[in-house]
């Protein structure tokens, strides 16, 4: 028997797949395009088998696809700027750069080694000014729209280090680095208009088929389009009014306080007015200086002061108590809130909390008294019902009276109708180094101008040291901020903030179409052909930022005209993820695994093999080391079978089975055929791939099933006996299904499945090679097993011939000596013939 080495076999093939560019293609309109696409990666070093077990369920794919005649676009890269770079810079004086490009060339090394089928001719690093040149080309045409612009907003401000913070460098309330206090500041930012595309986004998302119902939902969520009113109470005794936005406007004359962002532009008035200026203003900058993520979420204990000062609800006229709490965002809603706890659960907790009064404006039942009583309230009633004490409205049903109400506040002066959504407009600058410079100056005479697009990139200067001190690194670079006005000559400053990294994520799948064009992101050429993406994964911790942000480019691109469709994936799945010791894998803990190290010990297809069987793709996994040698030994198993028939199963043609056929002849071509059946839908439809690895462990053990009936022998029983020869039937049947293995197996442990293709006389690779067909009447079977349940409990199983109408398997199953054990003297209630199939049987 041939030796089974992986290791050898991994080095031998991946050369041969480089040698050969077998994963590299053009653009082909004679030929259907499938475009499989892995969210490319952060370079942080060094991957684990979490990271890979992406890849590897895209890879799958992709060599499927590829053997089932598609156009196959699989390409790679890096996701290159970010955070974590610059502050190992700060910590290890490494520069960025070289730690990235570093980084890079390791993990790069790592897939190769895994055999994933990347076209790697088509390598992108967003750090490289030929990709971030066209970051720099899209945001200035989107200047030109209107749809960047700069306007002043809250940052993170670390006031011992003197520099801005981002919300992941802010622990507990303080900065990472010094352990000081976090203030938050205003300053002058830049800002994507995606709220201008909010509706679309929307209604998009009623196209997505083929995406996970939960990322659906958690989009919508996000962004959160309410129907309502914006409804001003006037500050008792001054000119300034107070603008709320309400859905239910049903309850607002239960409206009893008002809560005000602590970031709310009226508050330092407040300040200055109050009895105890300093104190009011230390108590705001308590409240700012929270997580705003905490405050968001609710993950801090609600508090709030009183400002002394009151509003007018302007529709019962009564003067309400004006509060700051600290759950109130200024960038959300209006940064102001109309407080009705009766029937809004924050609102009454609050209330309860500090003895605020609480009135009852909305019940399920007006005959009710007890509804009316606001102590007997244990939590707040949400539901809409029958609006009571609320003056002409009392009486009427909600929510069919809030249209009413909010015609009446137009027509009175003292609001509108409105639509607000939770998605506010995108925040890009950071001010940071390791990112994409913002392309604009500033002219003293011009104001803000663009970089003229041939004078891009405007690229990043090689700063010496990082220090986590002062201003953004690039403010530090007087060559690089001191420059001429591009429109009147003058002197200038060029803009210090980069942008956000999401940037870079948000078109790079267009990109990979035209990856070295050096005049546009793209040509809308092969754009059009290859995209949509048809097959997109990654993380769940993404359903939000980067697939909106994605999707809000391609409508921007679209509207550039360099594109004609409006939804960037078709089909979306999001992996679970790997865990290990029932934690997720991370260097923080301690819990990786380096997949070069078990492919030291194992090869790379009994790694692959193993994160694709031991669960369903979007299901975590708990790593196993015995898991990962069974999937050796499994591969094993292939290997002494195929090499134990490799000189015997020569010959072309498959004949079908006739007259002289035998049983176990019939049922090996059968078992085959269902398999293929079986695993082209596992893979194309259902993406059930642990599933497809089980119906291949099925069909191995039919045919050493099958071999142990041959002159042959199996495997296992070493080399055929000297002078038995095998029938031309034998001989076919087998090479149909050896066949079918090696080419279903491929996919999975690629390396193995070419040694083997060419090990039984094929000269061509499998990367050309085609998936086979299987025939419906041959993978039919002739008998089935069909359970029989009496009341939800197995009693008998039936072999019966396949294709019986279910007037038939209820005449079987009821005619059964067994069954008929569990219903002789009872009366048969129900009969039920299910798909399986089964027969249910309900007795009493």
């Amino acid at each position: 028997m041939t030796e089974y080495k992986p290791q050898s076999l991994d080095k031998k093939w991946q050369q041969q797949w480089t040698s050969a560019k077998a994963f590299e293609v053009d653009v082909d309109p004679s030929r259907d395009k499938f475009y499989c696409l892995e969210m490319f990666a952060y370079p942080s070093g060094h991957a684990h088998v979490g990271h890979v077990r992406n890849y590897i369920i895209g890879d799958v794919m992709a060599r499927t696809k590829r053997m089932r005649g598609y156009n196959v676009l699989h390409p790679f890269g890096w996701d290159a700027f970010g955070l974590p770079a610059e502050n190992a810079a700060i910590k290890t004086g490494t520069h960025p750069e070289a730690s990235t490009l570093g980084n890079i060339a390791h993990m790069k090394g790592q897939l190769q080694r895994l055999g994933i089928s990347y076209a790697w001719d088509r390598e992108i690093a967003t750090c490289l000014p030929d990709y971030y040149k066209f970051n720099q080309w899209i945001f200035l045409k989107m200047f030109e729209r209107g749809l960047a612009y700069r306007k002043r907003s809250t940052v993170n401000w670390c006031e011992t280090d003197k520099t801005v913070l981002a919300n992941e460098q802010v622990v507990d309330g303080a900065c990472w680095r010094c352990g000081n206090p976090v203030v938050t500041r205003e300053l002058e930012q830049w800002f994507f208009r995606i709220t201008q595309y909010a509706d679309e986004l929307l209604e998009g998302l009623n196209t997505l088929h083929d995406w996970p119902e939960k990322v659906v939902v958690m989009q919508r969520n996000w962004i959160g389009r309410s129907e309502g009113a914006r409804i001003r109470f006037p500050v008792a005794g001054a000119a300034e009014q107070i603008e709320i936005f309400t859905t239910r406007i049903d309850t607002i004359y239960g409206a009893t306080f008002v809560l005000l962002a602590p970031e709310h532009p009226i508050v330092d008035a407040f300040a200055a007015a109050s009895p105890d200026p300093d104190g009011f203003r230390k108590r705001l900058a308590a409240f700012r200086a929270l997580d705003r993520e905490a405050r968001l979420t609710g993950a801090i204990e609600k508090e709030g002061f009183d400002t002394g000062r009151t509003a007018i609800n302007p529709f019962t006229n009564a003067e309400v108590p004006i509060w700051i709490a600290n759950f109130v965002l200024a960038e959300y809603g209006t940064g102001a809130i109309m407080a009705v706890p009766a029937h809004d659960q924050r609102d009454f907790e609050f209330a309860r909390k500090y003895a605020l009064p609480i009135r009852v404006v909305v019940v399920s039942d007006p005959s009710d008294p007890a509804q009316r009583e606001s102590a007997r309230l244990t939590e707040a009633t949400t539901n809409y019902g029958t609006v009571i004490d609320s003056g002409p409205y009392s009486g009427q049903q909600a929510p069919a009276v809030i249209g009413r109400m909010v015609r009446d506040a137009e027509d009175r002066g003292i609001g509108k109708g409105e639509v607000q959504y939770r998605l506010k407009d995108w925040g890009i600058s950071r001010q940071r180094y390791w990112g994409t410079p913002i392309p604009v100056v500033h002219c003293p005479t011009d104001g803000v101008v663009g970089v003229p697009f041939d004078q891009l990139p405007v690229e990043l200067p090689k700063v010496a040291s990082f220090t986590g001190r002062g201003d953004s690194p690039l403010a530090q670079v007087a060559e690089f901020v001191n420059t001429t006005c591009p429109k009147c000559g003058g002197p200038a400053r060029r803009e210090t903030d980069t942008m956000d990294t999401f940037v870079d994520s948000s078109w790079y799948f267009l990109r990979f179409c035209d990856p070295r064009n050096a005049e546009l992101p793209f040509d809308p050429v092969p754009a059009g052909y290859w995209m949509p993406v048809d097959f997109y994964s990654g993380g769940v911790e993404h359903a939000i930022l980067h697939l909106l942000y994605s999707r809000f480019f391609t409508r921007v691109l679209r509207d550039e005209g360099l594109i004609n469709f409006d939804e960037p994936f078709k089909r979306l799945l999001t992996q679970g993820m790997v865990l290990k010791n029932g934690a997720v894998m991370s260097k923080s803990k301690g819990n990786v695994v380096d997949p070069d190290d078990m492919i030291g010990k194992y090869g790379a297809d009994a790694l692959r093999l193993y994160v694709m069987f031991v669960a369903p793709p979007e299901k975590e996994v708990e790593w196993s080391d015995a898991g990962l040698e069974g999937s050796f030994r499994f591969l094993l198993r292939v290997w002494r079978l195929v090499d134990h028939w490799a000189e015997t199963i020569g010959g072309e043609g498959i004949p079908a089975c006739g007259p002289d056929c035998t049983d176990g002849e019939r049922a090996l071509r059968r078992k085959t055929h269902d398999t293929i059946r079986r695993v082209t839908a596992d893979i194309e439809e259902r993406m059930h791939l642990n599933t497809a690895v089980s119906s291949l462990m099925e069909l191995v053990n039919e045919l050493y099933a099958f071999s142990e009936g041959t002159p042959h022998g199996a495997p296992s029983r070493g080399d055929a006996p000297v002078g038995r020869a095998e029938r031309a039937q034998t001989i076919a049947v087998l090479r149909e299904a050896i066949d079918a293995l090696v080419l279903m197996i491929a996919p999975f442990a690629p390396h193995t499945a070419e040694e083997l293709w060419q090990m039984i006389g094929h000269p061509e690779s499998l990367a050309q090679a085609s998936w086979p067909t299987f025939d419906a009447d041959v993978a039919r079977a002739e008998e089935v097993v069909v359970p029989v349940q009496i009341n939800g409990k197995v009693r008998a199983r039936l072999t019966v011939p396949a294709g019986l109408s279910d007037e038939q398997l209820q005449d079987r199953a009821l005619g059964d000596p067994t069954v008929k054990t569990h219903t002789t003297g009872k009366t048969i209630r129900k009969v039920v013939v299910a798909k399986g199939p089964l027969v249910s049987v309900v007795v009493g």
